[in-house]
């Protein structure tokens, strides 16, 4: 429907609606806890683990060799740093070309100098709006993303507006994450919502999650990396619980390792962001031949990831 100011978005009374059915569902199944950690039993890091040895992750990733390539694909390579320089934007993109992963995630200000690195190499380039606080206005986050598609960004990631969220103003919420999703539709590029997770409580994470599938995004996302706390497998799990198997979720801030990568993996990621994605890579392969020594692995960038 179309509302006053001219914005398109879902109905608010069938909005709440829908919001209350996913808070009800998700209240009347509450996950046991596990006795190891006391976390919900399917985001145990134990249980996550065997799950994983056993083969049974998502999107075929199931060995700790040989599986480079399917890991990089799951990758963002991100370096959001304010300080960031050109000659690390550089050797950002030419990292991702030779890994070949997903994209590279890069501030607005780069994301014309990493598409033209990147052309012809098959990796996006993956820009972030309204970031990383979330509080500016939903005008000037559509604005950014349209000005970022403009410079060659293949996918946005947006910052919701948590405090909006936290006030109870959900149409406000919508509107915004509707704006910018609207106008990566109409350029066929990825949309992903960033929900800020260690921010909310967890009905305050249901609720952002269904407003973005409510919107149409394309991924929900569970931190900036510059906020209180980053990705959790608890987080990731119940995300994807409430969003189903229609939207990705990606889990992003301090996910340093490809143990840490393969919890997020099995609890329902679909991409991840990473400043350590060289270290994930090389780690997925499993340890050089010991006839050479192996080239230890860089250090992951700071930056928010």
């Amino acid at each position: 429907m179309t509302h006053p100011d001219g914005t398109i978005g879902v109905d608010l009374g069938r909005l709440v609606a829908i919001i209350a059915e996913e808070l009800a569902a998700y209240r009347a199944a509450p996950m046991a806890r596990c006795a190891c950690h006391g976390w919900q039993i399917d985001c145990c890091p134990t249980q996550v683990q065997g799950v994983v040895d056993a083969g049974a992750a998502r999107l075929g990733m199931q060995g700790a060799k040989g599986g480079g390539g399917v890991i990089a694909a799951l990758i963002d390579h991100t370096l959001l740093k304010a300080e960031a320089t050109a000659a690390e934007i550089e050797a950002l993109c030419q990292e991702a070309a030779q890994n070949h992963f997903a994209t590279v995630c890069v501030n607005p200000a780069w994301v014309r100098v990493a598409a033209s690195r990147l052309r012809g190499t098959g990796v996006g380039v993956c820009s972030v709006v309204g970031f990383p606080l979330g509080a500016t206005t939903n005008d000037v986050k559509a604005y950014e993303t349209r000005r970022a598609i403009t410079d060659g960004a293949t996918e946005i990631d947006m910052v919701i507006n948590v405090g909006a969220l936290k006030s109870g103003d959900l149409r406000l919420v919508e509107q915004d994450i509707e704006g910018v999703a609207s106008a990566c539709r109409a350029c066929g590029v990825t949309s992903k919502v960033i929900i800020e997770a260690a921010l909310l409580t967890d009905d305050e994470k249901v609720t952002a999650c269904t407003l973005a599938k409510a919107a149409g995004a394309d991924f929900v996302k569970t931190s900036t990396g510059f906020g209180p706390g980053g990705a959790t497998v608890a987080d990731v799990a119940l995300m994807r619980r409430v969003v189903g198997a229609d939207m990705g979720v990606k889990a992003a801030g301090g996910v340093r390792d490809y143990q840490q990568m393969q919890a997020m993996v099995a609890a329902g990621a679909t991409r991840v962001g990473a400043s350590a994605g060289v270290r994930i890579v090389r780690e997925s392969q499993g340890p050089a031949p010991s006839t050479s020594a192996a080239a230890p692995a860089p250090a992951p960038r700071a930056g928010g990831y």
